[in-house]
């Protein structure tokens, strides 16, 4: 968009969609972009709901760059302070309460700690300013991450079926399908080793940085797990907004 077709929204209606990712390794099998590529999908499918309620999704260019420490010791991936990512984010949220935005919605698929906390301290920080609202639908918490498959309830869920799926439904050619196709189940609870106190892939378990089962992932869930996702965000936001849901 150019600046003077911004100006001619009706900004009262505007829902700001931030995708927020990482620069991280996700096997052997998918790119360092996949969180990225996820959040974008989760932005694009809550905007064609969030459009059937009035409202008029703006979408934000991506927030790709994040704090990524489990991921640390794999080539490619580049991590940042939480506390710049945080900052950032408020910093973006003020510009937008400035232009009377009413509302910013994270879209978010990057769930090493770190990022969450980074997350969850600039949407408290916005919050308590009270010049915007802000939706963030945590998959980590209830009830969101209860709505997700089986394998991504299970913790075991980074670059395996889950992710795999959603990759090969937005940006199949991105996949590496030869090396996907053949790698074994890595069946271990990332989230639960998480709660154990470890710190990253290697320590948890993930010696190639995947957890789940790629060779099971599928277009078609992926597809399904796309319009979950943007269902959660779009709840997210008329939840924000005091508004029922009309899908």
């Amino acid at each position: 968009m150019t600046w003077t077709e911004v100006e001619a929204l009706d900004r009262s209606r505007v829902v700001a969609i931030l995708p927020t990712g990482a620069i991280e390794a996700h096997g052997p099998h998918l790119p360092l972009i996949t969180d990225g590529i996820i959040a974008h999908s989760m932005s694009n499918a809550a905007a064609a709901r969030l459009e059937k309620d009035e409202l008029t999704p703006l979408l934000l260019p991506p927030l790709d760059y994040s704090a990524a420490p489990f991921a640390k010791a794999f080539p490619g991936t580049i991590s940042v302070s939480p506390e710049a990512v945080t900052t950032l984010i408020v910093d973006i949220a003020e510009t937008l309460a400035r232009w009377e935005v009413p509302v910013l919605a994270l879209a978010n698929a990057h769930l090493d700690p770190a990022h969450l906390g980074a997350l969850h301290a600039a949407a408290n920080t916005i919050r308590s300013q009270e010049r915007i609202k802000v939706a963030f639908p945590d998959l980590t918490r209830q009830p969101w991450g209860l709505r997700l498959t089986e394998e991504f309830k299970s913790g075991a869920c980074h670059a395996g079926q889950f992710e795999g799926s959603v990759v090969l439904a937005a940006r199949p050619g991105w996949v590496r399908e030869e090396i996907r196709s053949t790698l074994p189940a890595n069946p271990v609870s990332l989230s639960t080793a998480i709660r154990e106190g470890h710190s990253t892939f290697h320590e948890a378990g993930g010696p190639q940085a995947y957890f789940g089962d790629p060779a099971a992932a599928t277009w078609e869930e992926g597809e399904q797990i796309i319009q979950v996702l943007g269902q959660i965000l779009a709840d997210a936001v008329q939840q924000e907004l005091g508004m029922m849901s009309s899908s």
